[in-house]
C-alpha cells in the first residue's frame, strides 16, 4: 500500500459568517491510500476553533509513512485498529480511516453501502446553512433557496430573529456556535413556539449544558460537546440530539459504533459536516440512511470542489453507486 497527501485550499462561494469568526477560505488536507492501481481517498480540513494545525499533521504522516506502507489489505475495521495504535488526531485519523474505506471497497468492488448493508432508499434531506447577518437579509437568502431545509446561524440570541424565523413556518433549526447565555437558554427552552424549530445546536460552550433541559420545548443538540462515543453517556440528560460528524470523531469505523451507542440511549442523530469538498461530504453521505437530520452542505458552499462522489443537491443527497465511497479526484 502507497500513503500519498497534499495540502489544498478550498474557496467559499460567499464570506462564511459564524458566532467563531467568518472564512471566505479553508485548508484541506487530502490522504490518498493506493494498492493495485485503486486509490482510496480521505480528507481533514483546517479549523480554527478546533485549533487543527494541518502543518502538524503533515509531519506525523511523514513519521508514520513506513508503517502504514507496510500494512497488509485487512478489512477497515481491523485497519482501524492499528490506525488507533499510532496516537493520531481525530481529524488525520478521520482521513486515514475513509482514505482505507475507499480503498478497501474499490479493491473489493463493493460500495460502503453493501460492505456494511446500510440502508440508502428515502434518505433524509441535508440543511443549507444561512451565516450570520441581519435577520431580514437571512429571511431573504431563505426565501430566494431552492432548499426546504435551513440551519440559521446566529451570534447570541435575538428574540425578534427568533419570532420572525418561527413566523416563516419553514423547516428551520438554529445553531448559535457556543454563543447563547445561560439566560437566552432558559427564556428558549420555555417558550413553546421554540418546538417549531427542527433544533437547536450547541447554545453554549462546551461543557457549560447544565441548563439544558432535555424535556423542555428546545431540541437541544450536541455539537462541540458531543466529539466522540465516550461523551454521549454524560450529554443524554441535558440534550435529545447529537451532531455526529467525521472530523470530530475520527471517521466513518467510530461513527457507525456510535451511532449504535445513540440508538440505544432513544438519542436523535444528525450527520454533519464541516466545510469539506466531495472527499469528506461523500463519506458522510453513505450515512445518511441512519439518522434523523443531515447537514452535508459543505461541499455546496465551496467554488473549487476538486473531487466528485456523492453529493446533495437541493437538499436531495444523493448517493455514488460505484465502489468504495464512490470518489475521483477531478
Amino acid at each position: 500500500m502507497e500513503l500519498k497527501f497534499e495540502l489544498k485550499q478550498l474557496q467559499l462561494k460567499e464570506t462564511f459568517s459564524i458566532a467563531y469568526g467568518n472564512y471566505d477560505k479553508r485548508e484541506a488536507l487530502l490522504v490518498e491510500l493506493s494498492h493495485q492501481n485503486c486509490k482510496g481517498y480521505g480528507e481533514c480540513v483546517a479549523i480554527d476553533y478546533y485549533q487543527i494545525n494541518l502543518q502538524s499533521f503533515v509531519l506525523k504522516l511523514k513519521e508514520i509513512q513506513a508503517q502504514i506502507e507496510a500494512q497488509k489489505i485487512i478489512h477497515p475495521k481491523e485497519f482501524f485498529t492499528f490506525l488507533s495504535s499510532l496516537n493520531l488526531h481525530p481529524f488525520l485519523l478521520s482521513a486515514l480511516d475513509c482514505a482505507y474505506w475507499d480503498l478497501f471497497g474499490k479493491l473489493e468492488n463493493k460500495n460502503f453501502i453493501e460492505l456494511n448493508q446500510l440502508p440508502s432508499e428515502n434518505l433524509v434531506e441535508s440543511s443549507i446553512t444561512i451565516s450570520v447577518a441581519e435577520i431580514d437579509e437571512q429571511i431573504q437568502k431563505i426565501g430566494k433557496s431552492s432548499w426546504s431545509k435551513f440551519k440559521v446561524k446566529c451570534k447570541g440570541l435575538d428574540k425578534t430573529q427568533v419570532e420572525k424565523l418561527v413566523k416563516l413556518n419553514r423547516n428551520i433549526a438554529l445553531d448559535s456556535n457556543a454563543s447563547f447565555t445561560n439566560e437566552d437558554c432558559l427564556w428558549l427552552q420555555e417558550n413553546a413556539e421554540v418546538q417549531k424549530f427542527s433544533y437547536l445546536e450547541q447554545p453554549r460552550p462546551i461543557n457549560n449544558y447544565n441548563i439544558l433541559k432535555k424535556e423542555s420545548f428546545a431540541n437541544w443538540m450536541a455539537d462541540e460537546d458531543c466529539q466522540n462515543i465516550d461523551s454521549l453517556k454524560e450529554l443524554i440528560p441535558y440534550y435529545k440530539s447529537i451532531n455526529i460528524k467525521l472530523m470530530k470523531c475520527g471517521g466513518l469505523t467510530p461513527a457507525l459504533e456510535m451511532i449504535k451507542k445513540a440508538r440505544e440511549l432513544n438519542c436523535k442523530i444528525m450527520i454533519g459536516c464541516m466545510t469539506e469538498s466531495s472527499v469528506g461530504i461523500s463519506a458522510a453521505c453513505t450515512l445518511a440512511g441512519l439518522v434523523d437530520y443531515a447537514d452535508l452542505d459543505g461541499a455546496t458552499l465551496i467554488s473549487n470542489d476538486y473531487a466528485t462522489g456523492s453529493f446533495v443537491e437541493n437538499g436531495t443527497i444523493i448517493l455514488s453507486s460505484k465502489p468504495g465511497l464512490g470518489i475521483e479526484i477531478k
